[in-house]
């Protein structure tokens, strides 16, 4: 099953495949377990792959390039980012995150050149002739905090305009941000012809702030939302367990509290809490699909599996008659 993205003609299955665990996120993943888990989500019927320089400075997208080519070019869709260019470094570089990268520090660049380098690069650690989906990466608060307007700025003067002629000139499918802040979405999508988001952990069991204002806007502005981080980094695929993750910390007492009032709901209706979880945001109109992220073929198709489990009608009426997800908010 694929739903299409925005006005394009570019399409994306219901699940896809998030790359940022193949850059060493967190921990390290050998090769044989990236290349294990991208062939159970092709298996699976994914074919969708997100990735971005990122991940990994580099690595990331060139596991998924590596594991792509073998495959028919028409057969899949691929989206990578533009925002920073990853430039060599003679000292050990650290990688915050992610963990025994190349030597290769991550620059912010919005600009236009720095855009249209960075597709180069892309495609060259890829190995593909063409990305379906270009998205700039993290022009967010979140990201930049106080620098964030400046930044904003010089990406809607410089890399928008350049991936807007990309994809006049048919060079890529369709074009969009991949943030974690929905607020900014909201402020392109009022000043620029985007096709897509890749929201990250934003339209959740946990939080469906979008609801009020910003699809709404999608709906009339025809632009799609991909959902990633539905997990919200962790703690609604593992409960709210002591050290469970939420937006990539510790997730605070009021999470680990709201997260456990949801997974009770879940309880008493036998439905794992990370099924509901995973279902959740592809029954909103906007949402075309959802990137889940995997470090092994047995996470895939646990994933695979909690998009079949049967979630009783009820269970959705429970949480809002207990207020923990929004009235309005679309059920599966």
């Amino acid at each position: 099953m694929t739903r299409r993205l925005g006005r394009t003609q570019v399409e994306v299955t219901r699940l896809g495949f998030g790359g940022a665990p193949l850059g060493n996120l967190f921990s390290t993943v050998s090769e044989q377990s990236a290349e294990e888990a991208l062939d159970a989500a092709w298996n699976a019927g994914w074919r969708y792959f997100d990735t971005a320089p990122l991940y990994g400075h580099g690595l990331g997208e060139e596991r998924v390039g590596r594991f792509l080519r073998g495959k028919p070019r028409d057969a899949y869709r691929l989206s990578t980012k533009v925002g920073r260019l990853l430039v060599p470094q003679t000292n050990k570089v650290d990688g915050g995150a992610y963990v025994e990268v190349p030597n290769a520090a991550p620059v912010y660049d919005y600009s236009r050149d720095g855009a249209l380098r960075s597709v180069e690069e892309s495609l060259k650690r890829l190995g593909v002739d063409r990305i379906d989906i270009l998205l700039i990466h993290d022009i967010d608060r979140f990201t930049h905090k106080e620098d964030q307007p400046r930044r904003f700025r010089e990406a809607m003067e410089g890399a928008y305009p350049a991936l807007a002629e990309l994809r006049a000139q048919g060079v890529v499918g369709a074009i969009g941000l991949g943030v974690n802040d929905w607020r900014v979405c909201e402020d392109v999508a009022r000043v620029a012809d985007i096709d897509c988001v890749l929201l990250a952990g934003r339209y959740t069991l946990l939080e469906q702030e979008p609801l009020a204002s910003f699809f709404p806007l999608c709906l009339e502005k025809g632009i799609s939302v991909i959902a990633a981080g539905v997990f919200n980094s962790g703690i609604l695929a593992t409960g709210p367990k002591p050290g469970a993750f939420y937006n990539y910390a510790a997730a605070p007492p009021a999470i680990l509290g709201r997260a456990e009032a949801i997974g009770r709901v879940c309880r008493a209706h036998g439905v794992p809490l990370a099924a509901a979880a995973l279902q959740f945001p592809l029954a909103h109109p906007v949402v075309a699909g959802s990137v889940v992220g995997a470090r092994t073929a047995e996470e895939v198709r646990s994933n695979q599996a909690l998009l079949g489990d049967t979630i009783p009608a009820p269970l959705w009426a429970d949480l809002k008659a207990q207020h923990l997800i929004a009235a309005g908010a679309p059920t599966p």
